[in-house]
């Protein structure tokens, strides 16, 4: 039952991933692929109906982790409290810029929600790849699960990092390349004309970038957590992880350069499941290791909550996350074809 809500867990947040993912990568390139008060709009009204939507996989996410592993919630949100705090913050920010921007016909007020839009979401794709390279590499963990892990200290790893460090920056420019492609290829789906060519583009700039990132933090994963490569040796199958991740990139430079931008941004989201998938795999059965002590960390087994309340948690879970899931389809399905340039379109 424990691996059941792990995979779980796993589940949502590659979903949030791909789906919050893609208006992430549209924040990041704002200024990139517009150029003018109308293709700003174009590029809001390509995401208005989707990112709040696309956040409740995060919430979906958050309330899962605490309804199974709460041992783990409480010591990550406590160790990581300022980090989350700053998260918190840009998820208001950027959601205040999408909400606000067109309440008042001022240039300077919506070239102000522009920038705070386009800088929330720069640094929220950040911020997530740097959390996910802290629970890749570890924290200091005492033995009794707790932990506190400054901003930064000095960009080493040792026995107390900060959330800040070579490695985990490293991860959070992986994020940000596969982001920005990922948002790019969406924004190539979705217009038309000039924008569309200049999302083209970028998406082929970050391509190269993606592809050199997960090379780098491929390798300095396996120097950093020697778990993620003893589990492969043990489990020859969850090479399919980063298997189905390379199919996905190179699916992603096939499609794109035949035009066919609907199915490259779907083999972007192979290449995110499969990145994800990866790093799910090769931590298991740690939810958080330790950087500190060898073996010692939150697992599936000491973290999760007990095996009736697991039991009966999924009954409720299930009719919930079916309901989520039928209004998303829903809503892509009814958004479906090209975003209109139209101020009430948004």
């Amino acid at each position: 039952m424990e691996t059941l809500w792990f995979v779980l867990v796993a589940w949502l947040l590659t979903m949030y991933v791909l789906l919050d993912g893609f208006d992430l990568g549209v924040g990041t390139i704002h200024f990139c692929a517009a150029r003018n008060e109308s293709e700003r709009r174009l590029l809001l009204n390509s995401v208005g109906p989707f990112w709040d939507g696309n956040e409740v996989w995060l919430l979906a996410a958050g309330g899962t982790l605490v309804l199974a592993f709460p041992s783990l919630y409480a010591s990550g949100f406590s160790g990581l409290y300022l980090g989350l705090m700053v998260v918190l913050w840009l998820l208001i920010l950027r959601g205040a810029a999408i909400g606000l921007r067109n309440h008042f016909v001022n240039a300077l007020w919506r070239s102000f929600w522009d920038v705070v839009f386009s800088g929330a979401s720069l640094l929220l794709t950040l911020l997530f790849g740097v959390a996910l390279g802290n629970v890749v590499r570890g924290v200091p963990l005492d033995a009794a699960g707790n932990f506190f892990v400054p901003l930064w200290g000095d960009f080493r790893l040792g026995a107390q990092p900060g959330i800040l460090d070579w490695y985990t920056i490293l991860v959070g420019l992986a994020a940000l390349a596969a982001l920005a492609q990922h948002g790019s290829l969406w924004v190539a789906l979705k217009t038309e004309g000039s924008i569309q060519e200049r999302a083209r583009r970028t998406a082929a700039a970050a391509w190269y970038g993606t592809l050199g990132m997960s090379l780098v933090i491929t390798g300095a994963t396996f120097r950093v957590q020697p778990h993620v490569p003893e589990r492969l040796v043990q489990q020859p199958w969850g090479f399919v992880f980063p298997a189905l991740a390379l199919a996905g990139l190179l699916w992603i430079l096939l499609l794109r350069q035949r035009g066919m931008d609907g199915w490259a941004f779907l083999a972007s989201g192979v290449f995110l499941a499969g990145m994800l998938g990866s790093a799910a795999f090769g931590l298991y059965p740690y939810l958080l290791p330790s950087n500190s002590q060898a073996g010692l960390g939150l697992t599936v087994y000491n973290a999760a909550a007990e095996p009736y309340a697991l039991r009966v948690a999924l009954w409720w879970w299930i009719p919930g996350m079916i309901l989520v899931a039928t209004y998303t389809g829903w809503v892509y399905r009814r958004m479906a074809g090209k975003a209109k340039p139209e101020e009430e379109a948004y």
